[in-house]
């Protein structure tokens, strides 16, 4: 399937790593032009350096903390147009209401909760002044499952489905579209470190998160793939009639009501 996406550009945030970075290269091998940004300026040449070699599009980086509002300001000032705003960057911690301070919790929503206001606010109006577009929120699964062991994500992504849904319900009359995307686990370096704190607390051998992983569906985490190829599928005009909502790709983990 052509999904017409040559030529286009987008920008992504907390894209050295995980998700993120298979996002770019996704999109890279889509023809995408890229605009990165995230914290690690190393993580973000490798991948830029790693794309060259397998596509002929532009990649620019941004290196910086989206915790900074001036950060975000100058990355809407120096990106002149994007078709697309993927808002990724952002780990919010694990544990219970006691296991997460209150300066770990709003660091995490500084990033990954006010990041992503901050993003939306700024080039949702670049896009409607450009005649449209289209933003993807990467949301999580805690979000619907709502764990009291992952409090503060949990928390967290509510919101963010929340803002999600009311941003992109009368967005179509911008020409944009908004979209979230809610991945459960995945196999990523995040998720095994999720896995072996849960496995120290609730079995007392953080060793033994496999065995938590084996309850997984299928015995595993989703590939990134399964995460990349859906993001590329919903910023294309494939997709062109959905807005306002939010897709869980989590092998029915949230139906099952346990994020384990």
């Amino acid at each position: 399937m052509d999904l017409n996406l040559n030529g286009k550009t987008a920008l992504i945030t907390g894209a050295s790593m995980g998700i993120g970075e298979h996002l770019a290269e996704t999109l890279a091998a889509e023809g995408v032009n890229l605009h990165l940004t995230a914290r690690s300026t190393d993580k973000l040449e490798a991948l830029k350096a790693r794309i060259a070699e397998t596509s002929d599009v532009t990649v620019t980086l941004h290196p910086g903390d989206l915790t900074d509002d001036s950060v975000v300001e100058a990355l809407a000032r120096d990106i002149p147009h994007v078709d697309i705003l993927i808002n990724n960057a952002g780990a919010i911690p694990s544990g219970d209401l006691w296991d997460v301070d209150q300066k770990s919790w709003r660091e995490g929503w500084d990033l990954k909760v006010f990041g992503y206001v901050a993003m939306c606010r700024l080039f949702y109006t670049k896009m409607k002044q450009a005649g449209g577009g289209v933003i993807i929120n990467i949301i999580g699964n805690g979000g619907e499952v709502l764990d009291p062991k992952y409090i503060a994500g949990a928390s967290g992504n509510a919101s963010l489905m929340g803002f999600t849904r009311a941003l992109g319900a009368f967005s179509l009359d911008d020409g944009i579209r908004v979209v979230g995307v809610n991945p459960g686990p995945v196999n990523t370096d995040r998720i095994y470190n999720m896995l072996k704190k849960r496995a120290a607390k609730d079995l007392g051998d953080a060793d033994a998160f496999d065995s938590l992983a084996a309850r997984y569906p299928l015995g595993r985490p989703a590939h990134r793939a399964e995460i990349s190829d859906l993001v590329a599928f919903l910023v294309s005009d494939r997709s062109a009639y959905t807005t306002g909502t939010v897709i869980t790709v989590d092998g029915g983990i949230a139906s099952r009501r346990s994020i384990v």
